[in-house]
């Protein structure tokens, strides 16, 4: 049989330990797809004392991952260290610029150094494969760079990021807030202890710039993604979305137009008829719009050690078999397309305003839409309760964003406006 592919892993955490296991308990299975047995022969991590579950005295240990790099018996490094930042950038463009291949999970790396990376890959004449940085099992990198190949792809929207999708089931289904669900997260292992790269939409976004550059044969460039998260969604919220026909779920959503490309995340109201609605739990999904293959969805588990280390080793099959494909798809020059802010959007808005129940409120409000162009669709509100704080809700037709932003100035600064307007946009899904 073919020399076995010498693997190198860096992090031996979740991942790298599901990495390990699953080499082991399916080596048979992979051999024959690779055609050739894929074998880890040298590790580092930070403690050599704890006990992961595997026999580990056969492989060459390092303290240092870059030594990983360096060591001329290694054929393809698999970075699971994580974070955007040295050891894990070092690792990565040393062992690239040796000639040596990669695969990585490390989302926040691609986001933020993509291009520097692809440019290594391209030096050193060695693959990178990031399959793991996306949607843990689902293989979305793999569908939009080979299966898509042959299509222009007009849009990308997904649920990118299993723990806001949690928090935001759970409350959705036990009508709860926010904040207790985040705790009940985080002692399920859901969410981190510090939760923000999750909750704030980072993590999503570093998601979304990695898939738009794949799709639109863009330099990646995470400072152009408009950023929103979860914490301001509150059991309210959700309530009113269901009375109207809506769930409300992070997306990360990309768009290519005749002006430019458009990344955003942010909440959005989806109908619950749509495909994307019914996503729920920890689960990710994926669209994606091809000008000749049309609609495509992927569903699945986003992270955890087993679909993470499933994509990893993927990717280690990849190599194996000899199959390389450019980094962001494409050998050619990537296309400049200019990115497009966020007061250019389009669309329909929900609109929740706490105010004081009394005449002329809903006068100065629909006034104040008026006057920035905005076209109200629709209203909601219950019952009267004089000089009292109640809810309304508004559903505005389509409109700019920068004219709904307009028009929020001005209705934050009405007297009668108690609280910060709760502002989620409309998404078909």
């Amino acid at each position: 049989m073919t020399r076995p592919l010498s693997v190198g892993v860096a992090g031996l955490g979740t991942v790298g330990g599901g990495v390990l296991r699953l080499l082991r308990e399916n080596a048979d299975l992979i051999a024959a797809r690779a055609g050739r047995p894929i074998t880890v022969t040298a590790i580092s991590a930070r403690d050599r004392t704890r006990d992961r579950g595997e026999n580990l005295s056969a492989l060459r240990w390092y303290d240092d991952p870059l030594a990983l790099a360096d060591d001329p018996h290694i054929d393809v490094v698999a970075e699971l260290i994580g974070g955007s930042e040295d050891p894990a950038r070092a690792l990565v463009l040393r062992a690239l610029l040796a000639g040596r291949h990669v695969v990585t999970a490390n989302k926040a790396l691609l986001a933020l150094h993509g291009g520097e990376l692809a440019a290594a890959s391209e030096a050193g004449g060695a693959v990178l494969a990031y399959e793991a940085a996306v949607a843990g099992g689902i293989p979305a990198i793999k569908t939009i760079r080979e299966g898509l190949a042959a299509n222009r792809i007009s849009r990308i929207a997904g649920i990118l990021n299993g723990t806001c999708n949690y928090i935001l089931t759970t409350m959705r289904e036990r009508g709860r807030e926010f904040a207790e669900v985040l705790a009940d997260a985080q002692k399920l292992g859901y969410a981190e202890a510090d939760p923000a790269f999750d909750i704030d939409g980072i993590d999503a976004a570093h998601k979304l710039a990695i898939l738009a550059a794949l799709a639109f044969g863009q330099p990646v460039n995470f400072a152009d993604v408009h950023v929103e998260g979860i914490r301001a969604i509150s059991a309210l919220d959700q309530s009113f979305a269901r009375e109207l026909g809506y769930r409300i779920k992070l997306l990360g959503i990309a768009r290519q137009t005749p002006a430019g490309v458009q990344t955003r995340v942010h909440p959005c109201m989806v109908p619950e008829n749509a495909p994307l609605a019914r996503v729920d739990g920890v689960y990710n999904a994926v669209v994606v719009e091809g000008d000749f293959a049309g609609r495509i969805m992927l569903e699945g588990r986003g992270a955890g050690a087993g679909p993470t280390a499933s994509a990893v080793v993927a990717d280690l099959i990849d190599i194996a078999r000899g199959r390389a494909t450019p980094v962001w798809g494409s050998t050619t020059h990537l296309a400049e397309a200019p990115a497009l802010p966020m007061s250019a959007y389009t669309g329909a808005y929900y609109l929740r305003l706490m105010v004081v129940d009394r005449p002329g409120v809903i006068a100065d409000v629909t006034c104040a839409l008026r006057d920035a162009g905005v076209s109200l669709e629709s209203m909601l509100q219950h019952g009267r309760s004089p000089g009292e704080t109640v809810p309304i809700v508004l559903v505005t037709h389509e409109t700019r964003e920068s004219q709904m932003r307009a028009a929020l100035d001005r209705i934050e600064r009405l007297d009668s406006v108690l609280e910060r307007p709760s502002l989620i946009r409309i998404e078909l899904g």
